[in-house]
């Protein structure tokens, strides 16, 4: 069965308050797409869970996003996302959860797992603890270590971009780093993938990601992660970044930049 579909078709299906989980990495991969099918629509009041880059920052820009939940914000050649910056200097986002790169991994998959928490010792004797008071510590019952017990990062949504898809929901990622998007995907109660070409290419199996069972539907993206990389069919665009970057000193220049996508 066909499960192709549009990236307007996906975000017609959300609503305001949800929770998102966007994949990719910094500026590499991300589904960017869905992000400006989302930037483009009226949603509001949206919780973004994210290893975050532009996606993270455009949202920002445009006062989308009620609760940030991320391992960093970057754009990675240039480090620290500038509308994100912005953004946490004037202090536009009402809410924040700051995690280690590894506890935001554990979330993703104790939601996939179904289960209440993780343990991990990521996270002990650091800011994260004092900056996320919510997180809570428990004591093995093997022994007398305490760990941080990491809650599910349950998402009502989910998009991920990857390199070749077919219509039916196998998505393959032919670039050296998966990142964790097939963890986004089962991490939410309903994804979608936008891909570079339909039809899987001749390679190992272990660069099959995503299968049918993950997501609910499938866009023909060309180009859908642009500006940022999707190897091996294309390098980040950093022209085009650096040009997105400056648009967060100029208000006029962003609403030019917007009113282009």
């Amino acid at each position: 069965m066909s499960i192709l579909t549009t990236v307007d078709e996906a975000v017609a299906s959300l609503s305001d308050g949800m929770t998102i989980g966007i994949g990719g990495w910094g500026s590499r991969r991300k589904p960017m797409a869905f992000v400006h099918g989302i930037a483009k629509s009226d949603l509001c009041d949206l919780t973004i869970v994210s290893y975050g880059g532009p996606d993270v920052g455009l949202l920002c820009a445009l006062g989308k996003i009620r609760k940030l939940v991320y391992g960093f914000v970057s754009l990675d050649s240039i480090p620290l996302e500038p509308h994100f910056r912005k953004a946490r200097q004037a202090g536009t986002l009402p809410e924040v959860m700051e995690l280690d790169e590894g506890m935001f991994q554990l979330g993703l998959r104790a939601a996939a797992w179904r289960l209440p928490f993780l343990p991990t010792r990521a996270g002990l004797g650091s800011s994260v603890m004092d900056v996320n008071p919510g997180l809570k510590t428990v004591k093995s019952p093997y022994g007398d270590d305490e760990v941080v017990a990491m809650p599910p990062l349950h998402l009502d949504a989910a998009f991920v971009h990857v390199n070749r898809a077919d219509e039916h929901g196998n998505g393959q990622v032919l670039g050296p780093d998966p990142y964790f998007d097939d963890w986004f995907c089962l991490a939410a109660e309903r994804a979608w993938m936008s891909c570079e070409a339909l039809g899987l290419a001749d390679a190992h199996p272990a660069t099959i990601l995503i299968n049918p069972t993950m997501v609910q539907g499938v866009v023909l993206a060309p180009g859908g992660a642009g500006f940022t990389e999707c190897p091996p069919d294309y390098p980040r665009d950093e022209a085009a970044q650096a040009a997105y970057a400056a648009t967060a000193r100029d208000p006029d220049a962003f609403a030019a930049w917007m009113e282009a996508l």
